[in-house]
């Protein structure tokens, strides 16, 4: 289903700021650059994107499809985890297959999918998760509880060192513990919440020199009390209003605390992206840790009619929705997020000297290294017009001629 679904991002060039983070993962994910990343307040906590980055390079340079199949593959493996999980957690037991095949499918996630970059997302789910599903399963494991544990502990910190808002996995772990358990379970999370308390650390750390501080766009003064019900709300729509309703008017106690469960999920993951000062809508890859929860409620609905014919057809209704949107309206909006860069590439692989740069419609950086990467030209080779080097963030980008760009 997540083939059928995201198929078409195999197809997309890469876009903007993928070619900058390729770069950089040139220098901070390769062996050499190890103890350099790992000092860095700044970036250590996105080590495993570098990593991976520096991994797929050496096996495909700049060939996008590898990149993208690489983001399609974690999100199949991530779409697994969403059903050992619900698998695992009682409450979400019945709703478990139901809630992967939503999740494999669900467009509201899409670009953690389909933008390269956003590769942080699917590595932070991928580790979270599967930590989690260590830490519920450790005690019905035939191996020594301990061994299981321990893994979910490397499986946490690599989560950490994955993006920032990894420490908000941790009250998704107190959410999955019944009230009968927390007593002998709880203690179990001292490892879980040390490291919790290392990545703070290193996060304050950061904080004077960091982008995501220094630039505006995030800020702990935002309107968060807008930006967390308008992407909650959002979230919900289209299937999970229905889903909300049908729940907890027509289910029983034991599906309504489920959806409680589920929807208090996708409040604590929203809660890091709800300081935004651009916007009062998350993101659509910063919802995908939330768009678990979201699977989870869709699937208790749906486990309320199995058996029947409805939720089979409901299913396939889903399937038809969001994959005709993700192929058509999604496919098209990446694609012409992608087109300035892809163009430019193709300009400079047919013209041979300096390249008079007019205006580009995304910051100096993106353009310098994609001709680096995909061409082997210097940034020199680009050549700012005035209006260009004061503006170099331009809504639209110009052909002025022969020799321009």
């Amino acid at each position: 289903m997540a083939l059928v679904a995201y198929a078409p991002s195999l197809t997309i060039p890469l876009i903007a700021d993928d070619y900058p983070n390729l770069s950089q993962a040139l220098a901070y994910g390769a062996p050499a650059g190890f103890g350099t990343l790992l000092h860095d307040a700044q970036f250590r906590l996105r080590a495993t994107s570098y990593w991976a980055m520096y991994g797929l390079w050496g096996v495909a340079g700049l060939t996008p499809p590898v990149y993208h199949a690489a983001s399609l593959a974690l999100h199949i493996a991530n779409t697994w985890l969403v059903f050992f999980v619900a698998a695992a957690w009682p409450r979400m037991r019945p709703a478990a297959f139901w809630a992967a095949a939503f999740f494999a499918v669900h467009e509201g996630h899409q670009e953690a999918v389909m933008w390269f970059s956003a590769i942080n997302e699917l590595l932070m789910f991928l580790f979270g998760m599967a930590s989690l599903w260590c830490w519920q399963s450790a005690s019905d494991s035939a191996r020594p509880a301990w061994l299981k544990e321990l893994a979910g502990v490397v499986l946490f910190a690599l989560a950490l060192l994955s993006k920032e808002s990894a420490i908000f996995l941790l009250p998704l772990f107190v959410l999955v513990v019944d009230l009968a358990e927390w007593r002998r379970r709880l203690p179990r999370l001292a490892p879980h919440l040390a490291l919790v308390l290392l990545g703070l650390a290193s996060i304050a750390e950061s904080r004077s020199n960091s982008f995501r501080f220094t630039d505006g766009s995030f800020s702990l003064y935002a309107p968060f009390w807008l930006t967390w019900p308008h992407s909650f709300s959002r979230l919900l729509w289209i299937w999970g209003w229905p889903a909300v309703a049908l729940l907890f008017v027509f289910g029983d106690a034991r599906l309504r605390r489920g959806a409680m469960a589920a929807l208090a999920w996708i409040g604590i993951a929203l809660v890091p992206y709800s300081f935004l000062t651009y916007s009062t809508q998350i993101p659509s890859r910063q919802v995908y840790l939330a768009s678990a929860g979201l699977a989870f409620v869709v699937g208790l609905a749906m486990a309320k009619y199995e058996g029947r014919r409805g939720a089979a057809a409901l299913l396939a209704l889903i399937l038809l929705h969001n994959t005709a949107y993700l192929w058509t309206k999604k496919q098209a909006q990446f694609v012409e997020r992608a087109a300035p860069t892809d163009q430019l590439i193709g300009f400079a692989r047919r013209t041979p000297g300096a390249i008079w740069m007019q205006c580009f419609p995304q910051p100096a950086i993106v353009a310098e290294e994609a001709l680096r990467l995909a061409t082997g030209r210097l940034p020199s080779d680009l050549v700012w017009s005035a209006g260009a080097a004061r503006e170099r963030s331009a809504a639209a980008f110009c052909y002025a001629g022969k020799g321009s760009y």
